[in-house]
């Protein structure tokens, strides 16, 4: 017996609201099947929700989690969604480390543009 969930039993668990599910399946993300108006999402489903979740949360867009999960093959060992996963992991950090770079420089400037005011307060004399 395969297991399934409801679109409520998937948003509660992975704390999602339903509508989000919902986008994820018109981006052709989440394949559910129908029973009437219904949808049924398979233990795939929730494994390609969490990893879009996942992406999403370390800062990966919609379209580099959809190459990830295009790339799933259980019965492959996953080896290349794995490896590619890894080039992503390594692209994100690099790109970080160049914000965290912008990031020190600007609170530098910042820093600088601070102590220029403060001098040049110094100078002016304090009003009554």
């Amino acid at each position: 017996m395969s297991v399934s969930y409801s679109i409520s039993d998937l948003a509660q668990e992975l704390g999602v609201t339903t509508r989000t599910i919902r986008f994820y399946e018109e981006q052709g993300m989440l394949a559910p099947e129908r029973r009437g108006q219904e949808r049924i999402y398979s233990a795939r489903d929730r494994v390609t929700l969490m990893l879009i979740l996942r992406g999403k949360r370390i800062g990966f867009s919609l379209a580099e989690c959809k190459e990830l999960i295009d790339l799933y093959d259980p019965a492959g060992g996953n080896r290349k969604q794995l490896d590619h996963f890894l080039e992503k992991i390594a692209e994100r950090r690099e790109h970080l480390a160049r914000q965290l770079l912008d990031i020190q420089q600007m609170q530098r400037e910042l820093d600088t543009a601070e102590q220029r005011c403060l001098s040049a307060l110094k100078d002016i004399p304090a009003t009554a």
